[in-house]
């Protein structure tokens, strides 16, 4: 048996560096005051196929669904936006007076793709999502925190890029400049793009199939259609961004893949050598009808998601190790069965206190059981003998100076707590 394909079991060694990573992330989080949100792994379908978009590729073609018992249809949550929104409108968090509401969340989500380095069919998304303001300063403060996701890590290698999709009447207005371009190429254009021209044309524009059709290159720009208040807002974002000193791109073809997004849209990138061909990390961007289209009042809303095998294959590219400390503090070898007996409580008492602590559970002999300790980097050995029992005493040896010692089994514990 192994396990699906597109999934991956991550073992000891390694979950230490998603450990690490996921806390870094939270604790940003929280310097920005955003708050965790947790939803569920499988919504109803319809939240995504109303909430991402019925032209996006992820409900179209990747999305896992599946009829549950009671004959309704179920979908893993192939993003996070749309279950957060949700919950956002069902518990009425719109209502609480302090507004924006600032949240996060960080899980397993689900696509049926070709597996690929960094892009896997269950993979784990860090996302943010501030609901309820529309100043372009939340815009700002958005990508500020993507782009520290990265550097409190120590990336380098990075590249944002901006664009705006602006808002309704500028989007209709793109929308038709958009058709009549494309429409006399119609024909040599992937079959996808073909219906994408009459559904929803801005999406031609994130084609990898056609990406290099000529066509392409001189496709009208949203820039050019944005109306006086969405330029005008588009601008604020920037200067937002010059204020905190954050370069950025402005990429006119940046559209994004769901169809909830307008106004803001970025990407950011890693330009490490030796990254891969898909060199992005993250995206997001501000999605103001997304709130009504569930159900829920006018609220505009904006966010970002990343993904955690991707931010780990950044650290890798850019050669960054990070600092995981993977010794354990003590280590007890014990020698008989009163010793192994009384050996027992002491670990118990020292777990209690809050040491990380462990002990043979093989007989081993005592030179072996010095061998384990040294293999687990322990700090210190406690060594625990029937002569040492006898005499209410312990020995504790330091591995990393040699120095050893004896003292009373009562103090043990205090000893023990100053030392690690």
């Amino acid at each position: 048996m192994k396990a699906p394909r597109g999934t991956q079991d991550l073992l000891p060694g390694v979950t230490e560096k998603w450990q690490y990573v996921e806390e870094k992330l939270k604790d940003l989080s929280r310097r920005y005051h955003y708050k965790e949100i947790r939803t569920p792994i499988f919504e109803h379908t319809e939240l995504f196929q109303r909430g991402v978009g019925d032209t996006t590729d992820i409900v179209q073609k990747e999305m896992y669904t599946f009829q549950d018992k009671g004959d309704r249809s179920i979908t893993l949550r192939p993003e996070g936006t749309a279950s957060v929104v949700r919950s956002f409108v069902q518990h009425k968090l719109y209502g609480s007076p302090n507004q924006p509401t600032k949240l996060f969340y960080i899980g397993p989500m689900f696509r049926y793709e070709r597996p690929q380095q960094g892009r896997m069919r269950q993979f784990v998304q860090f996302g943010i999502e501030a609901l309820g303001s529309a100043d372009p300063a939340i815009d700002a403060e958005v990508i500020a925190l993507a782009m520290n996701a990265y550097r409190d890590l120590g990336l380098q290698s990075l590249k944002l890029v901006i664009n705006s999709l602006g808002d309704q009447e500028s989007r209709e207005n793109h929308r038709q400049a958009l058709i009549d371009h494309f429409s006399p190429v119609k024909d040599e254009l992937c079959t996808d793009c073909q219906t994408r021209l009459e559904q929803n044309p801005l999406r031609v524009l994130d084609c990898k199939k056609d990406h290099d059709h000529q066509a392409m290159a001189t496709a009208p720009s949203i820039l050019n259609y944005l109306n006086e208040s969405s330029n005008e807002y588009f601008e604020k974002v920037k200067a937002y961004l010059e204020a905190m000193n954050i370069p950025y791109v402005v990429d006119e073809n940046l559209v994004r893949g769901l169809d909830y997004y307008n106004h803001t849209a970025f990407e950011i990138m890693s330009d490490a050598e030796g990254f891969g061909a898909i060199t992005t990390l993250s995206g997001g961007g501000r999605y103001n009808g997304l709130v009504q289209e569930l159900g829920g009042p006018e609220t505009p809303g904006i966010g970002f998601a990343l993904s955690i095998e991707r931010l780990l294959m950044a650290l890798e590219a850019e050669g960054i190790e990070l600092p995981i400390d993977e010794r354990l503090d003590c280590y007890v070898v014990a020698l008989g069965d009163e010793a192994n007996l009384k050996a027992s409580a002491i670990v118990h008492e020292l777990r209690g206190a809050g040491i990380q602590v462990d002990r043979d559970y093989q007989g081993k002999k005592m030179k072996a059981q010095f061998k384990a300790a040294d293999r687990l980097q322990a700090r210190l050995v406690l060594v625990l003998g029937e002569d040492e029992l006898a005499n209410n005493q312990i020995s504790v040896k330091n591995m990393e100076t040699g120095d050893q010692e004896t003292m009373s089994l009562d103090d043990i514990t205090s000893y023990i707590k100053e030392k690690v």
